[in-house]
């Protein structure tokens, strides 16, 4: 999107690059995420997806590039940002000694509400994350799942116009999964903007509207993106009768070294989703049952692989460039460049 188009609301990051000392974690990152979308944030660690969260928040300087948060600068409009945004990142501590009621009253009187604002938010908020019989103990008990609800709960206090989720189902349980998804779909039916980072892509697969894919710091073309999801992948075959489907795909024109036996199941490559159509047509003319026939992975999974894959044949012939050029200009320290990157470079 140009900077002279009109968009009020969402996310907006633009050429986006920042460094720690001579090592870039961001190096040319571009995309939008609208309101009323789930935007997925994909890459392997070490990509620039916290480096990139954190700016977005208002808590990380950026080296150079435009980002737009509900239309505000970060710069020079941080106090909006940070009004406008709800975020929850991979690890948020909590108040050990309040419960989680006092935590999220406490939470919205920072957020200037007065006390019975406060009050009823959090309320809303306790039975909204599922926390209703943990309410009045002191937030020290929760276990990581509960805590990442409560992380996600104070997000939510003051109900923001967009939503930064940094690996929101770490530690939940399926049931919580579950009820996450369709949180975030609530969230983002509401008219938010809501941008979630996670490794698990199975997760995202069933909320995300979009996504934006990272390596080394630099987000995939479109060309390559879309590429990458026309790529041949493996389909899933179930049958109650395995060594007749084996015949029957053989007998079919399928060559063995594109069969592949998984359990109970086998895996096919195949080219596109028209060619997966047409195998099942003639799979089922055969007259063999089939109980199963979908992708092995789902399309966020596949088209990162794919990504990952070309990847790494492009550095077996060129070694990536890992630190700034001598010839950069200096980085200005301000409050925000001392705020620590977690462990594996994120």
């Amino acid at each position: 999107m140009s900077d002279t188009q009109s968009f009020s609301g969402g996310i907006v990051v633009s050429g986006v690059r920042r460094a720690f000392g001579t090592v870039y974690a961001v190096r040319d990152v571009s995309f939008t995420a609208e309101p009323g979308t789930v935007t997925a944030l994909i890459g392997p660690n070490g990509s620039g997806k916290t480096t990139l969260m954190l700016m977005l928040a208002s808590l990380l300087r950026p080296d150079a590039g435009r980002i737009r948060i509900a239309g505000h600068d970060p710069l020079t409009a941080t106090s909006a940002v940070r009004q406008a945004v709800g975020w929850m990142p991979d690890v948020l501590g909590s108040w050990a000694s309040l419960s989680v009621r006092s935590t999220l009253e406490t939470t919205g009187r920072l957020y200037r509400m007065d006390r019975m604002t406060a009050a009823a938010r959090a309320a809303e908020l306790i039975a909204l994350v599922g926390l209703t019989e943990l309410a009045d103990q002191p937030t020290r008990v929760l276990s990581r799942g509960q805590k990442q609800r409560l992380s996600l709960a104070r997000a939510l206090v003051h109900d923001p116009e967009v939503l930064l989720l940094d690996e929101p189902a770490s530690g939940l349980d399926p049931v919580a999964r579950i009820e996450l998804r369709r949180l975030v779909r609530r969230v983002a039916a509401e008219g938010k903007t809501v941008l979630v980072s996670s490794h698990v892509l199975a997760e995202l697969d069933e909320m995300a509207d979009a996504a934006v894919y990272i390596e080394h710091g630099v987000t995939a073309s479109t060309d390559r993106v879309a590429g990458a999801k026309r790529s041949a992948r493996a389909w899933r075959i179930r049958s109650s009768d395995l060594l007749g489907l084996e015949h029957a795909l053989l007998s079919i024109g399928v060559a063995q070294a594109e069969i592949t036996r998984d359990r109970a199941e086998l895996l096919v490559a195949v080219g596109s989703e028209t060619a997966a159509a047409e195998l099942l047509r003639r799979i089922v003319a055969s007259g063999l049952p089939i109980s199963v026939f979908a992708p092995a992975v789902g399309d966020l999974e596949h088209t990162f692989l794919d990504l990952s894959r070309s990847a790494a044949a492009v550095s077996v012939t060129r070694a990536p460039i890992t630190t700034m050029p001598t010839t950069s200009m200096p980085i200005t320290s301000t409050p925000t460049d001392s705020i620590s990157i977690d462990g594996d470079g994120r």
